[in-house]
């Protein structure tokens, strides 16, 4: 089973695709879920003359004595543990040849294909040329296929490279259009789909420096409430009870329904402002001196300036050039327009990253758009030339859509983990936001790149605050939403209308990685997400401040978002500031969190309150129907504890019952669970425990 094992990084294309074939079928045969994955149909050959672009990726040489030294780094018994490779070192010893790239190089132009760079590590040689030549060059026929309705390029077979180049490569890249999908993720309107409107930003320009400006709502969680819905002319009737999820809809700043945090109100509730008051000789323990580096796509054309009104409000230093720098490894990049929610993505990272680690710098690398190509060199590029000890990637794609119909993805994302590993960094990757990906595409499955064994995979939780900004409770972010009541004067819907899973932290086991070393007092045989979590639910979702990229006329708007896109940038921040504090880069964070005292990291548990929601309904003529929680937010698949409020949308003016929890067939419980992980950190106690558990 090499899919199974660190040599899974060079297997055969063929064979790995055969396990993932076989992987699926098991699926079907042991009845985890009646779908099945979705099947691609071809719709005929890809134009010969467009042009594309392709990476070339080489092997890496003594790749079984660079697996070993990887895992004795982690290995405390190890005599090289934590004494990572510098960039020379690993050039000399096990980085591919000039003579390895040239050699891709001539194949590559004897096909006709213009060469576009190759790095400094010859790990990759880029080319561009007609898909006809690209054929040529390595052996396989390029189709236009529709795959859940959306038009991509697929190959039709694993490449067939001929000549002396076959031996130096490792994958190859571009053959297929497939691209990543960032996990920022707003507030619905469950009715339309359509994100949450944001409000202008009107006061934050006047705003003292030094005060905190408050928008939204911080008491998300209140209750327990009794509505009464009627029907007018005497039809039917509904009385619902329970707990009550935001605040009026008729309220304003800074009061907006229905809740949202700001950061010292996060900063709180983790711990993060008791930890600001510690120093590392006459710096404070706030990430000074640290470098967080954010990989993302297109990005947002006014990333600095929304930022700066981001932290004039939350009473945070404002970025500068000398702590926020913008790079673009593969060439230019803009938004110029939706782009596909990059623009959200980007301002959650920068926005959120500051928030937690105010004293660090900011390195934002924004690839030109968010194909495997350009985000994966971005990635590299960050790796090469170690420009911190912690990369945030707020981004993925399914596991088995990759093992289905582009496994050399799997080596590459997993090798450019691997390698920040051996150099020091920690690649940190979100889980998703569609808890176990059957909505998407059928059957259970983790996301790339954070299933490899060398990312921290970084889930999420919602989170319900109290008096003073402390945590009242936290558990697995999930949510399920059913309606009610209709629009005002808000007559009852009758039966409630289950509109089921509205979004949820991804989490799980790969079918394609071998559980990790780290992981070995956990169940299963595959690696398992998360590691490690923070808060990402949009309905309990934080503050960012973005100009909108289709309107920028329209000045800065504020508006609450979550996703695992949240949490990563989050908790990467976290991480600076532990390299901070230990005085040192500290690798890959994945295999210190599973040894660390109990009192590092706080548990997440699935939570079932007094105040579920419960109903019945008064039709005349017939008996009253009454309603348990249960039937208010279906379906619960495996959940059995869960938390349910009454939700009046801001946008329709229904209402709904809104579940926390309740992520597909995934669940929240004590320890290790595949939604949150280990749980949040500890703020203070958890970087103190860290520290102390480096011999």
């Amino acid at each position: 089973m090499c899919c199974k094992t660190t040599k899974y990084l060079f297997c055969v294309f063929v064979v790995c695709l055969a396990i993932a074939l076989i992987a699926l079928q098991s699926f079907a045969q042991t009845g985890k879920t009646g779908r099945s994955l979705l099947q691609p149909q071809v719709l005929g050959p890809e134009s010969l003359s467009k042009s594309i672009t392709v990476n070339v990726w080489l092997k890496q040489r003594n790749k079984t004595s660079f697996d070993a030294l990887v895992r004795q780094m982690y290995d405390k018994n190890s005599s090289n543990y934590h004494r990572w490779l510098t960039i020379n070192e690993y050039k000399q010893r096990f980085a591919p040849t000039d003579a390895d790239a040239a050699l891709v190089r001539q194949h590559l132009a004897n096909n006709n294909l213009s060469i576009v760079s190759t790095d400094k590590l010859n790990h990759v040689v880029t080319a561009r040329g007609a898909v006809a030549d690209v054929q040529r060059a390595f052996g396989v026929q390029l189709n236009r296929v529709s795959v859940n309705g959306a038009i991509h390029r697929m190959p039709s077979a694993e490449p067939a490279i001929a000549g002396p180049a076959a031996q130096v490569i490792s994958t190859v890249q571009g053959l297929s259009d497939l691209s990543y999908h960032n996990f920022a993720k707003r507030r619905i309107d469950p009715d339309t789909g359509k994100p949450e409107p944001m409000v202008p930003v009107k006061t934050a320009a006047a705003a003292p420096t030094s005060s905190i400006v408050k928008f939204f709502n911080a008491n998300c969680y209140t209750g327990p409430v009794t509505k009464v819905f009627t029907t007018p002319g005497g039809g039917p009737k509904a009385v619902y009870r329970g707990a009550r999820y935001g605040n009026n809809i008729t309220a304003g700043p800074p009061n907006l329904p229905p809740c949202g945090y700001n950061a010292p109100q996060i900063q709180t509730a983790y711990g993060l402002s008791t930890l600001y008051k510690q120093k590392v000789g006459k710096q404070k323990l706030n990430g000074a001196g640290q470098n967080i580096v954010i990989v993302d796509a297109f990005g947002s054309d006014t990333i600095l300036s929304d930022s700066n009104i981001f932290s004039q409000i939350n009473a945070l230093p404002p970025l500068t050039t000398d702590d926020f720098l913008i790079l673009y490894p593969t060439g230019p990049a803009s938004c110029g327009g939706t782009c596909g929610g990059w623009a959200d993505e980007t301002s959650l990272d920068v926005q959120w990253a500051h928030a937690v680690a105010p004293g660090a710098n900011i390195i934002l690398l924004l690839a030109a758009d968010n194909s495997f190509t350009n985000l994966d060199l971005s990635v590299l590029f960050a790796i090469e030339n170690v420009i911190g000890p912690v990369i945030s990637n707020s981004y993925g794609i399914e596991e088995l859509l990759l093992a289905e119909f582009f496994p050399s993805e799997l080596t590459v994302q997993d090798t450019l983990s691997q390698l920040a590993a051996a150099l020091g960094m920690s690649a940190n990757f979100s889980t998703g936001d569609a808890g176990d990906f059957t909505p998407d595409i059928g059957v259970p499955s983790v996301s790339m790149p954070a299933a490899s064994p060398y990312s921290v995979a970084v889930g999420g939780t919602s989170l319900f605050l109290g008096p003073g900004r402390s945590i009242k409770f936290q558990t697995g972010w999930g949510n399920n939403l059913t309606r009610i009541a209709d629009v005002t004067p808000n007559p009852p819907v009758i039966p409630p209308l289950l509109l089921g899973f509205s979004g949820g932290a991804g989490g799980g086991e790969s079918q394609v990685f071998a559980k990790p070393s780290y992981q070995g007092g956990l169940p299963g045989t595959g690696r398992l997400l998360p590691d490690i979590s923070y808060v990402a639910d949009p309905f309990t979702g934080v503050e960012i401040i973005i100009t909108d990229p289709a309107n920028p006329a329209g000045g800065p708007l504020i508006g609450v978002i979550g996703g695992t896109s949240l949490s990563c940038p989050m908790f990467s921040a976290l991480w600076a500031i532990t390299a901070q504090a230990a005085g040192t880069w500290l690798g890959q964070a994945s295999p210190l969190l599973y040894g660390l005292p109990p009192d590092a990291i706080s548990d997440v548990l699935a939570v079932t309150p007094p105040n579920n929601v419960t109903g019945t309904a008064f039709v005349p003529g017939q008996p009253p129907v009454t309603y348990s929680a249960d039937d208010l937010v279906q379906p619960l698949e495996n959940t059995v504890d869960y938390t349910s409020a009454l939700y009046n949308s801001p946008f329709s003016t229904r209402w709904f019952v809104l579940s926390f929890g309740t992520d597909t067939s995934l669940t929240t419980g004590p320890g290790w669970d595949n939604v949150t992980g280990l749980g949040t950190p500890n703020g203070a106690t958890f970087i103190n425990d860290v520290v102390a558990s480096i011999p």
